[in-house]
């Protein structure tokens, strides 16, 4: 299993030189032409690609890296040969600003240096020497995961492994396959989908593509870590078992079933009591026993909390290790565990069990004998691969025949403040691009020279200030700069005096900071619109905005400042509202009413001081000014972009949210005046699309009947706007789908009550068992505003004659039951339908959910096309864990088949039969 430096390519790429990668933009070129759509068998290659290999050493009989022999004698040779400092070396890394995660190298005995790179949404390039820290800005997984796409995930995962390699990395922290179960997780676009089949297929894939390249999959984030709001402060989940195994282990199960990744990250959270990444039965129990899982564990950025209990639960490296500088991280694994196996707290013998862990899948995956060097990335042709992908994660999810335009467009109106930007997820997953194209421009070059595009922002651009709590700031339209520009004079000081010379002075749009997590350097999402802030501002700090406000309408204003640490506002001189110091884990808003007048111009100034802190907690900066008006206010922004919209044919508004590492969203809606947008826009021009570039779930409650068509575009990368143009344009069919449940609004979901999120404490409460996302949504009757595999088509396809048998001999183990059904597309264009088959009620003596999806496959037909498609189901999917014997147990019985095209639009249903198994009564 030994690889060279020539790197395994997918069938649907080629090399045309040693080392040179184009991939073959056909669509279809990777599909099957067959006239029966055949379910993909269970990943049976030899775990290095999708495809044609071009070798220089010849491919051992074993099927994955764990049975390679070879690999492991040769670990066990270098093992004998470390010293006892060595080995606890290669137990902690580094954090090297130059190269990221880090492990020296000991070179005399031959052992190259572990170099990590921040995944999954591309390579996070650290080097600056690298590429200029540049790689493919790939979509967000979550939009790979609304692909439903297997062949796409593969090739993904050998694209950004392969940057990975050429960027001068060993082991690529990706991908992720927690589940989406809260739909305001900050980190919802990292991963795949709510479900865990869907999830672990797609995951398993991209395992495959990234270590097809000399290079270690690090999946994350191991176990059932869900949300970012108090994940550093103990945060634990109260789990049961059974959901446990059927929801968070499963996509892990399936990853290392059908991928074999080289290694598993452990999350920040508690599970039951117990610390992830100390925690013996998700650790030894339950990831190396039942799953038998053979590499090593590393722990997240910081998640060792101990030595000896980490070490006997079965964590094998401690990242970062020793860190110094701004992150001044403890390190257990580096004295303290040396220390203990010499006075003989820990044997020598426990040590060498994680050494060898770790040797063996960088030996037997190629990457300790090809150690990366930086090369120059083909760009292009990875920008194509991210283009393809994005266009196929469109999910068209509202059209009354607005959509595609066609060639009567004469005007087009094109709004949003991010609109002329490729937004992104911000924190440990942001990736300096390449390039970029954003939404305006893709418009502007595929409208031609016939089609007058015209752009105004519209509203406000987002910060992580939208994370916050509390209303929306006073929109910059209301304001005004002593340069007489829209918005404040900002004064930023190193200090907490406003003295001296402030280390920043600009007009800022609103008076508003999110800092902390969000201003280190290459985590934060910078918009065109307001400029990145610095890292210094994280310290000691003070900031004075300065200005005028326009009243827009008579009667009292409440003005709430929201803040961490001291704020003030003063109007016209006088003090209005201040807040205190307080608790440095808490943010305090403080309010006051005021009465003002239509027309009046009153003299603003604001001013914030980061003096919530203590000697033992630093804790960045957390301000802003918000308000709220006597009666609804038309932002004049918002109004000049109607005057706009009524001049123009057809309207456009790209919206957003902010989603990061380090924080959850506080709401679902659109926020800073983005919902006030779509609604004065939609009144001017009934002919509106919304395209929403979001990480997660939208609540369009305020707006969603104003407008006739909507397209869920993800963070689609850095392509995401040729793709959105090609999609409303025509070039594209939209085929995406749906991999989470839209809801109604934040409490219309199965975690929609305060126990379960944002949690009871520091407990967050797994109440919901195993009715997560759309199988909650169905056992607690809550109606999704769009449901889970939903997405519309240019086309229509028609389903009829379903067939539910037992599989073939040979895949009954895996794959109990098969369904075949026949789809023909009724349209006037070429389309891809996703077939998707669930499962009701099992025969069990268990709750079980009223729908789980237990198989999915893609079909491309031509106008009039009929072919048949068969899925198999999945054995995992048909059954539950029992407690009692600590198993899988598929019940045997009569099963409900429901085959449609998401888990609301059931186009078919039939019944299977599930056979008595081996042992059970």
């Amino acid at each position: 299993m030994k690889k060279s430096r020539t790197r395994n390519i997918p069938s649907c790429f080629r090399l045309t030189a040693p080392g040179a990668l184009v991939i073959v933009l056909a669509l279809g070129a990777c599909g099957d032409d067959d006239d029966i759509l055949e379910p993909r068998p269970p990943a049976a290659d030899n775990g290095n690609g999708n495809g044609e290999e071009e070798q220089e050493t010849p491919v051992p009989e074993s099927e994955f890296w764990d049975d390679d022999t070879e690999a492991t004698q040769r670990a066990q040779a270098l093992l004998d040969q470390m010293t006892l400092v060595q080995k606890v070396d290669m137990m902690h890394g580094e954090f090297n600003p130059n190269y990221g995660f880090f492990n020296a190298p000991i070179t005399e005995i031959g052992i190259p240096p572990m170099t990590m790179a921040d995944g999954p949404v591309g390579v996070r390039v650290a080097n600056p020497e690298a590429n200029e820290q540049q790689a493919t800005l790939m979509p967000a997984p979550i939009a790979l995961g609304a692909t439903w796409d297997r062949e796409l995930a593969r090739e993904y995962g050998t694209l950004i492994g392969a940057e990975a390699d050429l960027t001068g990395h060993n082991v690529l922290l990706a991908p992720v396959v927690d589940i989406i179960r809260v739909p305001q997780w900050g980190r919802a676009f990292e991963t795949y989908s709510e479900d865990p089949l869907l999830t672990g297929v797609l995951g398993a894939e991209s395992v495959l593509g990234i270590q097809s390249n000399p290079v270690v999959a690090a999946l994350k984030h191991y176990l059932a870590y869900a949300q970012e709001t108090r994940r550093l402060l103990e945060s634990n989940v109260v789990v049961d078992e059974r959901t446990l195994q059927e929801i968070y282990v499963r996509p892990f199960a399936i990853v290392q079933r059908d991928g074999r990744p080289g290694a598993v990250m452990c999350g920040f959270n508690q599970i039951n009591g117990d610390f992830a990444c100390e925690n013996e039965f998700i650790l030894g129990e339950i990831l190396r026993g039942q799953l038998d899982f053979a590499g090593w564990v590393l722990s997240d950025f910081g998640a060792t909390f101990s030595s000896l209990p980490s070490l006997e639960a079965g964590l094998d490296q401690e990242m970062p290790g020793n860190t110094g500088g701004a992150l001044p991280i403890p390190c257990y694994y580096c004295e303290p565990l040396l220390e203990a196996v010499q006075n003989g707290t820990v044997s020598e013998d426990r040590i060498d069990e994680s050494v060898l862990r770790i040797l063996r899948p960088w030996i037997a995956l190629g990457g300790f004998d090809n150690p990366p060097e930086p090369e120059p990335l083909p760009e292009e042709e990875h920008g194509d691969l991210a283009r393809t992908i994005a266009e196929q994660a469109v999910v068209l999810l509202k059209n009354d025949d607005l959509l595609p335009f066609g060639d009567d467009i004469t005007s087009i109106a094109v709004f949003g403040a991010d609109a002329d930007n490729v937004v992104a997820g911000g924190g440990s997953a942001l990736v300096i691009p390449t390039y970029t194209v954003s939404p305006l421009e893709a418009i502007r070059a595929r409208a031609g020279e016939g089609v007058d595009v015209r752009y105004h922002p519209g509203n406000d651009p987002l910060t992580s200030a939208a994370l916050l709590p509390g209303p929306e700031p006073i929109p910059s339209g209301f304001l005004r700069a002593p340069d007489g520009e829209h918005g404040l004079r900002a004064q930023y000081f190193l200090n907490q005096e406003f003295s001296g010379e402030p280390e920043l002075d600009r007009t800022d749009p609103y008076a508003a900071i999110n800092g902390g997590f969000f201003l280190f350097e290459g985590f934060t999402v910078a918009s065109p619109a307001f400029p990145e802030l610095p890292q210094t501002l994280n310290g000691d700090l003070s900031i004075r905005w300065t200005g005028e406000l326009t009243v827009p309408a008579d009667g009292v204003y409440e003005f709430v400042l929201v803040s961490r640490g001291t704020g003030r506002l003063f109007l016209d001189g006088e003090p209005v509202v201040e807040t205190a110091p307080g608790d440095p884990d808490e943010i305090v808003e403080t309010r006051a009413e005021v009465p003002l007048e239509q027309g009046d111009t009153v003299d603003l100034r604001v001013e914030y001081v980061n003096d919530a802190r203590t000697e033992d907690r630093d804790v960045g900066p957390q301000f802003k000014l918000s308000w709220m008006p006597p009666t609804r206010v038309i932002s004049p922004r918002s109004t000049e972009a109607a005057r706009l919209a009524a001049e123009s044919d057809v309207a456009v508004i790209v919206v957003r949210d902010y989603s990061s590492e380090g924080g959850d969203r506080t709401s679902l809606r659109l926020p800073f005046g983005q919902e006030e947008l779509i609604q004065e826009v939609a009144e001017a021009n009934p002919q509106t699309v919304v395209v929403t570039t979001t990480g997660g779930a939208v609540n369009s409650a305020a707006w969603d009947d104003a407008v006739p068509a909507i397209l869920q575009a993800w963070y689609g990368g850095q392509e995401q706007g040729n793709a959105i143009a090609r999609v409303l344009f025509g070039d594209v069919n939209p085929s995406g789908r749906l991999p989470i449940s839209v809801p109604m609004d934040e409490e219309s979901t199965p975690v929609g009550i305060p126990e379960r999120f944002p949690g009871a404490g520091t407990n967050q409460v797994f109440s919901e068992t195993i009715f997560v996302g759309y199988r909650g949504h169905a056992e607690f009757d809550l109606e999704p505003r769009y449901a889970f595999g939903h997405g519309l088509s240019y086309t229509e396809f028609r389903y009829d004659g379903l067939r539910v048998s037992r599989t073939p001999a040979g895949m009954e183990e895996q794959y109990p039951l098969q369904v075949t059904v026949t789809v023909q597309n009724t349209g006037r264009v070429a389309g891809t339908e996703t077939v998707q088959v669930y499962v009701g009620n099992l025969p069990a003596d268990v709750p079980t959910a009223p729908i789980a999806l237990a198989g999915f496959e893609r079909v491309t037909l031509d106008p009039g096309e009929r072919r048949a498609v068969t899925v198999n189901l999945e054995r995992n999917s048909l059954s539950y864990w029992d407690t009692v014997s600590d198993r899988w147990v598929t019940p045997a019985g009569d099963v409900p088949i429901l085959v449609g095209s998401s888990s609301a639009d059931i186009r078919l249903r039939g019944t299977g039969t599930l056979p008595q198994q081996e042992g059970e009564e």
